[in-house]
């Protein structure tokens, strides 16, 4: 009997009928070949339905798994060639084909399942509005926000800080920097990227075509630091593997274990500089340059790690960040027990909170420090924040999120600091008698010496060494993750997958020189002026540049041109001489060359500018000079604020305060200008050493592409869809806001007060 019946509909074979399928399940087992006469009709091809097919259960299980396999194969072949000859009904046609051996169907079917399997354990993303991956909840965003900033710098880098500056003088200078940088600037990465509905290249596109540089360099950031970074976490897996074995190998020779046989490397030869040190005479030599077995091996290991995290997007991500920050929580918590047990461990904490050095509020060290440890333990910077953010909903409440991320950081980390305090009093250490805490000294000395010290040292080794392991990969996906996000922003037609594995590839190969015999003084060159350098550069471009470039039109029309380019030429000036002067003669000289300059633009400004015809806010707008002075020095920034809170600020959320903008520009931006300063001089004592000029020179290349951004903005086009290529190109129209659904589409404002016709009058 055959399963063709040209009485039936000619697609519809009802094979859902008993006596059909046994006749067909006979034709399937007991003939090599099958002759199966198909037909398509109007009727189905025009209500475009699918066939009626097998369901699963009418496989007969009789012949076994091979018949069954077999069976189903078949008819998903069958099922493949009814949807084709659908969409293009033929006249009547005669399919023959062989049926498949277990050797042809088996890989297919595995694969199959396979895939199911995956699609459960690594689900793919939910679908915004617009089309953009979404995370799956909220709290999915935050955790992977908090596990980007809280990382080993929280459990070794603050502790060491806070030693070598201990007290609770301490406090001040921290908690200012927190509320007057970590949190403006974090509200910028998550603002921008969660309206603009993109990584930082399309967001900061959309401020100014020409700040693609500035979201390009936050990218080349984490390029640079992803790399070595994971070096840092293939050590510590070294020593989670050596924490099985009894006794602990580091026992004794804790410093000796982490150089010779953790690090491997050779001791490099030292240079020598001129009798009055104006000149090198020999440079620094390294003669090792094997390649280290281990580290190499923890190094795939970690990036695989990465690339299972993070190459099904944020909806596989949003699942394992639930795993990278809840359980090192946990774990820290028991640590923290462990450690205040230890004997004399309230000595060490009362360095932490039970002293008060009040004189070294008058040094500029402990400002410095503070600064930098708030800036580099937030993670701005890196890109990752606007990255994660442009996957939120576009209404989300984005000024809460990034108070909670900075104040979890903050909280995480000064409790996390207990777990070292402990130790500190423990071994009896003391700070002020010449011994100063570095994070690796931390990390690889400090710790695992006093852990030899603990009963039971094999298991608090364990819980030690994989709580670092997991807060540092949950950074190192992170920084990845925004690379990522760029090019599936720019080519939003690529796999992710292929897009995860070709990214997680090549910085495995920029991995390689980390784990040579001179990778350690690599690392050390490179991670200095990464940071010191580039990462201090990036963040002050953030600040300036948004706040001064936003719709800068608005400002000229109002203003006039010669107005807009004084007021910034002493802004920037300012900021340049003084912290150059203050280098070179004394911080006092510095201060008064920078505020005078700043105060000769303001000057030249507002005797230079035109009257604006748009109000400026409440008192501003009492006089000319008031509203001049706002449109020079605060309307970028402040109309920049109003026109994210048309989206972030909807409803019940949070709006960006007024005051936001002016820290920003004011506060935080002249801040990070002097932390970058001190860099040059320390660079001076280094000059003899060709891996620090090699990461000196490395830090630089971050400026280099955000001077080309500004100057020739074409050359990034290539990472902005064509599409959206135009969104950085504002419209006129002062004190106009740009509506919500205009934003992450177009960047054209309503017409108004300032349309495009004014603006030709206007010249600009």
């Amino acid at each position: 009997m055959s399963p063709y019946d040209p009485a039936i509909d000619q697609l519809e074979f009802g094979w859902d009928r008993p006596d059909r399928v046994s006749s067909l399940c006979q034709e399937l087992f007991s003939a090599p070949s099958l002759h199966v006469p198909m037909a398509s009709s109007a009727k189905t091809a025009s209500s475009g339905e699918p066939c009626r097919l097998f369901k699963r259960s009418h496989v007969p299980m009789k012949h076994g798994l091979v018949g069954a396999v077999r069976s189903y194969i078949l008819i998903s072949f069958i099922r493949k060639l009814c949807k084709q000859y659908r969409t293009a009904p033929p006249t009547l046609h005669d399919f023959s084909f062989q049926l498949p051996t277990l050797a042809q169907v088996a890989p297919p079917y595995i694969m199959g399942t396979f895939a199911k399997i995956v699609n459960i354990v690594a689900p793919k993303s939910n679908k915004s509005a617009d089309g953009r991956d979404q995370w799956p909840s909220r709290a999915a965003f935050l955790l992977a926000s908090m596990g980007g900033c809280a990382g080993m710098g929280n459990l070794l880098r603050y502790p060491s800080q806070t030693f070598n500056n201990h007290g609770l003088q301490w406090f001040i200078p921290y908690l200012m920097c927190v509320f007057l940088i970590a949190i403006p600037v974090l509200v910028l990465e998550i603002a921008i990227g969660q309206a603009y509905r993109g990584g930082c290249v399309v967001a900061y596109n959309n401020i100014s075509h020409r700040l693609k540089g500035t979201g390009l360099s936050l990218i080349f950031v984490g390029t640079v630091v992803s790399p070595y970074f994971v070096v840092n976490l293939a050590w510590i897996m070294i020593y989670f593997r050596n924490s099985f074995r009894s006794p602990l190998p580091w026992t004794g020779r804790s410093e000796e274990f982490y150089m010779q046989d953790v690090v491997a490397n050779v001791d490099p030869i030292p240079g020598n500089f001129s009798a009055d040190g104006s000149s090198v005479t020999k440079y620094v030599q390294y003669p090792g340059v094997a390649v280290i077995g281990e580290t190499v091996g923890w190094a795939i290991f970690t990036w695989f790690l990465v690339w299972v995290s993070i190459f099904r997007g944020v909806g596989l991500t949003g699942r394992v960040v639930y795993f990278t920050m809840g359980l090192p929580i946990v774990i820290t918590f028991i640590l923290i027990g462990r450690s205040l047990s230890l004997e004399n461990a309230a000595r060490g904490v009362r360095f932490f909170w039970a002293t008060w050095n009040g004189s070294q509020l008058s040094k500029g060290t402990i400002w410095q420090t503070a600064c930098g440890q708030v800036f580099f333990s937030t993670g701005v910077g890196f890109g990752y924040f606007t990255s994660y953010a442009s996957y939120n909903q576009k209404y989300s409440n984005a000024v809460m999120d990034s108070i909670m991320i900075v104040s979890s950081n903050v909280l995480f980390e000064n409790v996390a600091a207990f777990i070292v305090y402990g130790v500190i009093g423990f071994l009896g250490i003391t700070p002020g008698g010449g011994e100063r805490l570095g994070s690796f000294v931390v990390g690889f000395i400090t710790l695992p010496t006093a852990v030899t010290q603990m009963p039971g040292a094999n298991f608090w080794a364990v819980m030690l060494f994989f709580t670092l392991m997991v807060l540092g990969y949950s950074s190192a996906f992170a920084m990845v993750d925004a690379i990522v996000t760029l090019i599936m922003d720019a080519h939003p037609r690529f796999s992710r997958p292929w897009v995860v594995t070709a990214v997680v590839v090549v910085f495995f190969c920029l991995t390689l020189p980390y784990c040579t015999e001179f990778g350690f003084y690599l690392l050390d060159g490179v991670d200095r002026w990464i940071n010191d350098i580039g990462l201090v550069f990036v963040v002050w471009a953030e600040c300036v540049t948004s706040t001064t470039l936003y719709r800068w039109r608005d400002v000229v029309g109002q203003v006039g041109l010669p107005a807009f380019l004084a007021f910034n030429g002493g802004f920037f000036g300012g900021m340049v001489l003084g912290v150059a002067i203050a280098q070179a003669v004394s911080p006092v000289a510095g201060a008064c060359v920078g505020f005078g300059i700043f105060i000769i633009g303001l000057v030249a400004a507002i005797l230079l500018g035109k009257t604006p015809d748009a109000a400026a806010p409440k008192w501003w707008n009492r006089s000319v000079l008031g509203s001049r002075i706002w449109f020079v020095a605060l309307y970028s920034g402040n109309q920049l604020r109003r026109d994210l809170n048309e989206i972030v600020g909807q409803g019940t959320n949070w709006n960006i305060p007024a005051f936001w903008a002016p820290l920003v520009r004011y506060i935080a931006a002249p801040t990070l200008s002097i932390v970058y300063s001190f860099s040059y001089p320390s660079f001076y004592e280094l000059r003899d050493d060709p891996l620090h000029i090699f990461g000196f020179a490395v830090g630089h290349i971050a400026l280099i592409i955000i001077g080309a951004g500004l100057i020739v903005p074409r050359w990034f086009d290539i990472l902005i869809p064509p599409p959206r290529r135009g969104e950085g190109h504002h419209d006129y129209g002062a004190n106009v806001l740009v509506p919500a659904d205009d934003v992450g589409s177009t960047s054209s404002v309503e017409a108004g007060n300032g349309s495009d016709q004014e603006a030709k009058k206007r010249g600009i």
